[in-house]
């Protein structure tokens, strides 16, 4: 690659960062407009720049490329580098964040409209374009991290935008809280393969690892189990995904970017990247598949007991990401980019047409209170319609319809029928979710005088996000062909009579449950009524509403102990020793301030006594 390409490269992550800078300096002097349009542009030039590198690469024939900015640190052996590593799988990461975040802010700019601190949120915006840039391009673990923990830290900002309501606070505190959790045995992990390893290198490490370690070695199961718990963290996937639904508190585009493009595919992107690790962790492996089944189950149950639109699709983000993680427990990287890849298209498309509703019904996003929208919100309803087919993934039409039967084919391929039925299974939850958000939404009367209220859709920053994700979120985005070449292994074997005949199956599945939603909510809403009424029916409801009851869990398992100890703790007699020198301080002080009086009589009677019995003391010694 030429010195020219190097200077794109680099411009992908300082184009944001320089956005982010300007907004932060100028102290909320900027207007409305002006702070948008430094936003938005900031991330337009990083996907130019990322369309002029992955040019360059085709060019180059797709060699891998590391640019060494400088050297962060050199201490003994430990010196990592702020380096930048461009391979397929960076190429594919970045034209995702870039692209479909590119569309996000441009949509954000109508969103966002009247707020009040937009600087603030374009800000916060850019600078987590930045960090999720870094942890994709970092050429090392450290790096890597750096950005890790910058879109943690960053979306803790951005879920606590309208910070003035305390829940949206504490949603804020809980990502945090419970992304950090993931983050301690992520940074374990790390000190764990630099002991181990001597370096922090991706490329050093991968090609060490084998060295070092055979298969099942205990050292490799445990550094891949640290690394696996870092990434539930961040991909919000069991047992740590209970921060994701509660993320909502967030504007729609915030919901957008973290759950569609960026955020919480990180933790996929990172055992994509550590693959040669995993690998020699056979049974990590297969923990990573599991953990991905049960998530897109559990997730799709409470799915369908949601009534928040937004709510909705945070537990169907979960669940699709879920697939992905079983897709990479099986050795199918490929397919987990791959549905990475179109998951974020339709994502996108789905949290920015549910963005849409929310604006032109006056901040109206329960489905109990909504309906007879399709004809007043002609282009939201279209992008409901095209990203819920792609995330039910109806046959042919669709993109969703291509990676997930890639995922489902690999698992059959490489021998989990287990965790495929668990996918097929998934995918009919993921139809009669889908239905029922689209009916429960647009179709029927409307349910309240914001819904019979809306205000038509309208203007190009509104639409033109909508219109290309919608594009993309068809069969012609998943013709999208993605660079990664021998960067991961081919996966299972996927040829013979089976994979012909799950397809078909997975087709059937996906059109059945469409159908059998139809009937269900649109022809015997009594049968589910009926249901709902009965004691036992109803407790399942709230059961899946509260999401399988993990807050709850975690409430008694964690917090409680945690509150009781500090309580237990709070008079006990070391913190009472540790007081004691603080409290003969204070009283020395009292003590001595009581002869500052300020009278000179005073004074001189105190060196008079002091000079006598000065004297008697020497005269008796």
């Amino acid at each position: 690659m030429n010195h020219f390409t190097d200077i794109l490269l680099t411009g992908t992550f300082l184009f944001p960062l320089l956005g982010g800078v300007i907004l932060a300096l100028s102290f909320g002097s900027l207007s409305e407009r002006a702070s948008a349009t430094v936003g938005v542009v900031s991330i337009g030039l990083a996907a130019l720049c990322t369309l002029g590198v992955g040019l360059d690469f085709y060019d180059h024939g797709q060699a891998a490329h590391t640019l060494t900015l400088w050297h962060w640190i050199s201490v003994g052996n430990f010196q990592p580098t702020v380096g930048l590593m461009l391979d397929g799988l960076s190429l594919t990461m970045l034209g995702v964040i870039t692209g479909v975040g590119f569309l996000i802010h441009l949509f954000a700019a109508w969103y966002m409209r009247g707020e009040e601190g937009v600087t603030r949120f374009f800000c916060h915006m850019n600078l987590f374009v930045f960090s999720m840039i870094l942890l994709v391009l970092g050429d090392n673990l450290l790096l890597l991290y750096f950005g890790w923990e910058g879109v943690g830290l960053c979306s803790y900002l951005l879920i606590g935008y309208y910070y003035r309501t305390p829940a949206n606070g504490w949603a804020a505190f809980k990502a945090f809280v419970i992304t950090r959790t993931g983050d301690v045995f992520l940074a374990i992990g790390m000190f764990l393969l630099f002991v181990q390893l001597g370096s922090l290198n991706l490329q050093t490490l991968l090609a060490r690892a084998p060295e070092l370690w055979v298969q099942g070695d205990p050292m490799a199961q445990l550094t891949a189990l640290m690394l696996l718990g870092g990434a539930v963290g961040k991909s919000a996937q069991l047992p740590l995904q209970t921060w994701l639904a509660d993320a909502m508190a967030g504007p729609t585009p915030v919901s957008a970017l973290i759950h569609a493009a960026t955020m919480v595919t990180a933790g996929v992107y990172l055992i994509a990247r550590t693959h040669g690790l995993f690998e020699l962790a056979p049974d990590v492996m297969l923990l990573v598949g599991v953990i991905g089944a049960l998530t897109l189950t559990l997730a799709g149950f409470a799915a369908l007991a949601q009534t928040d639109i937004k709510r909705v699709l945070a537990y169907s983000t979960m669940s699709q990401i879920g697939y992905m993680f079983l897709a990479l427990g099986v050795g199918a990287y490929s397919a987990a980019i791959f549905h990475l890849m179109i998951h974020a298209f339709f994502k996108a498309l789905l949290f920015l047409s549910a963005g849409s509703v929310i604006i032109c019904t006056h901040h109206e996003q329960d489905m109990r209170r909504l309906g007879g929208l399709w004809r007043k919100l002609p282009l939201t309803y279209a992008g409901f319609v095209v990203g819920g087919a792609a995330l039910a993934a109806l046959p042919l039409v669709s993109a969703g319809f291509y990676s997930k039967d890639a995922i489902l084919v690999s698992a059959l391929g490489a021998g989990h029928s287990v965790l495929m039925a668990a996918g097929v299974f998934g995918a009919l939850l993921t139809s009669i979710y889908t239905v029922r958000l689209i009916l429960g939404t647009f179709h029927g009367q409307p349910k309240s005088d914001h819904a019979r209220e809306a205000r038509a859709d309208k203007g190009l920053v509104h639409g033109v996000p909508l219109v290309v994700l919608i594009v993309l979120s068809t069969a012609i985005g998943a013709q999208i062909t993605q660079p990664l070449g021998n960067v991961l292994p081919a996966g299972p074997n996927t040829e013979g009579a089976g994979e012909h005949i799950l397809e078909l199956v997975a087709m059937a599945v996906s059109v059945g449950g469409v159908l059998l939603a139809l009937w269900l909510f649109r022809r015997r809403r009594d049968l589910i009524r009926r249901a709902v009424a009965d004691r036992r029916g109803n407790w399942l409801w709230h059961f899946w509403h509260d999401a399988w009851g993990f807050d709850a869990l975690y409430d008694w398992l964690f917090v409680r102990p945690y509150r009781g100890l500090v309580r237990i703790n709070r008079g006990d007699w070391i913190n009472s020793l540790c007081n004691l020198l603080p409290w003969l301080a204070r009283l020395s002080h009292d003590g001595l301030r009581l002869t500052q009086t300020g009278r000179l009589r005073h004074y001189a009677v105190s060196m008079v006594l002091g000079a006598t019995l000065l004297l008697v003391y020497l005269l008796v010694g």
